[in-house]
């Protein structure tokens, strides 16, 4: 059997069909989107899934990741305002927003974002200076995000964060840096102890004051309790009560000989030339003070002592 044109032609339009089918199906993945050419102009973007194109008059042009994509931004010498030489480096995060933008506005995106990045590292942290630098690294972070995202917009990406990673001063200046903490916290460790000495003499005065205060109202007391007992035997002297003067009397006379015994810088001791006459004082005291606390009957008055002798002196061993 012999075989004629149109069965050779029929097959042969199958397979063109089917090539012309396949070229014309375009599938774009996740986290990607595919840019459209016709004769080299751009028409239109494909999203992911299944797209079809027009086989041999549009093309794909740029492939682009929608994605986040870190960028590490290499190690740089940076002159801080105050003449200091810093090493720097950081990390710069973007993601693709506009891919039209993104392909056709910029050459070679990832350069572009990474010199851009590196460009404004040096003029963001050249205008502080190296202690500003080193203690305020959210702010700087802050204000490059801001001035990269800023010039990176017509690109069609959007900045999500940039940040700087190490900050190296060199070595003589960290030593530097070492030896003025050091001293500062010497000076706050001299302030703080000066401020406890301060707080401790402060509360010393306030205890004597407290001290002097509390002697005082006691010495009154005593005053008031003396007032009061002196008050007392005037009105027993006003009634004639004997028992009250004597009472008075030997106890003046006890104080006296207690003072006088007592004195350091005394080199003769008085004594009563007869020791009777102080026991018998004595005697007086409690036979009174028996009677003012109630305590036992009455009793009969005690024997009259004999009147003391003038005193004697002799040496204090004697």
């Amino acid at each position: 059997m012999s075989l004629t044109g149109l069965d050779i032609l029929i097959p042969v339009l199958v397979v063109l069909v089917l090539l012309i089918l396949f070229a014309g199906i375009k599938t774009v993945p996740q986290g990607f989107n595919y840019t459209v050419e016709r004769f080299g102009r751009y028409t239109r973007t494909l999203s992911p899934g299944l797209n079809m194109i027009v086989p041999f008059i549009d093309r794909v042009g740029a492939r682009m990741n929608m994605m986040e994509q870190v960028l590490d931004v290499p190690t740089q010498e940076v002159i801080t305002r105050d003449n200091a030489t810093v090493a720097v480096d950081g990390v710069a995060f973007y993601q693709v927003l506009e891919a039209p933008q993104a392909a056709y506005q910029v050459s070679g995106l990832e350069n572009a974002i990474l010199n851009l990045t590196m460009t404004n590292i040096r003029s963001v942290m050249g205008s502080m200076d190296l202690d500003e630098l080193l203690s305020n690294r959210d702010v700087i972070n802050e204000r490059l995000l801001r001035i990269v995202d800023e010039a990176a917009s017509p690109w069609g990406i959007k900045m999500t964060r940039v940040e700087i990673k190490d900050i190296n001063p060199p070595a003589n200046l960290v030593d530097s840096m070492a030896r003025q903490m050091m001293a500062e916290r010497n000076k706050r460790a001299q302030i703080l102890e000066a401020e406890g000495l301060k707080q401790a003499q402060v509360l010393e005065a306030e205890g004597r004051k407290e001290a002097a205060f509390r002697d005082a109202e006691a010495r009154e007391r005593l005053a008031e309790a003396e007032a009061r007992a002196t008050q007392a035997v005037s009105e027993a002297i006003a009634r004639g009560d004997m028992q009250a003067i004597n009472y008075f009397v030997a106890q003046k006379y006890t104080e006296a000989l207690a003072a006088i015994g007592s004195a350091t810088n005394n080199k003769v001791v008085l004594m009563p030339f007869e020791a009777s006459s102080l026991i018998g004082s004595l005697g007086g005291i409690g036979a009174i003070a028996r009677e003012v606390f109630g305590e036992g009957e009455t009793r009969a008055p005690a024997r009259p002592t004999s009147p003391a002798r003038p005193p004697q002196t002799g040496p204090a061993g004697g």
